[in-house]
């Protein structure tokens, strides 16, 4: 999967329409294999991030959880604690 596209279900404040948006351009690039489209695939490029965010959204609104919504900052600091434990500490 593209490191890039995040988890965005079940979190507190939910996930903007940014986010949703983001990670569906991310998605596209991943299987079409452009990062900017030629101008004669450009329609079809923006159509399709426009079909996956409408699935993401649909997806994330019909999902159900009884876990407490996680915080940005909360899976940040893991997201850190993983990266050092992997590479060591930077800085």
């Amino acid at each position: 999967m593209c490191r890039n596209i995040r988890t965005l279900f079940n979190f507190e404040p939910p996930a903007t329409e940014l986010e949703v948006r983001d990670a569906s351009l991310q998605f596209v690039r991943k299987l079409s294999g452009f990062n900017v489209p030629s101008k004669a695939n450009e329609a079809a490029f923006e159509r399709a991030v426009e079909e996956v965010a409408a699935s993401a959204r649909t997806l994330i609104l019909s999902l159900v959880t009884h876990a407490e919504p996680r915080t940005r900052e909360a899976e940040a600091a893991k997201a850190r604690e993983r990266s050092i434990a992997r590479f060591g500490q930077r800085g």
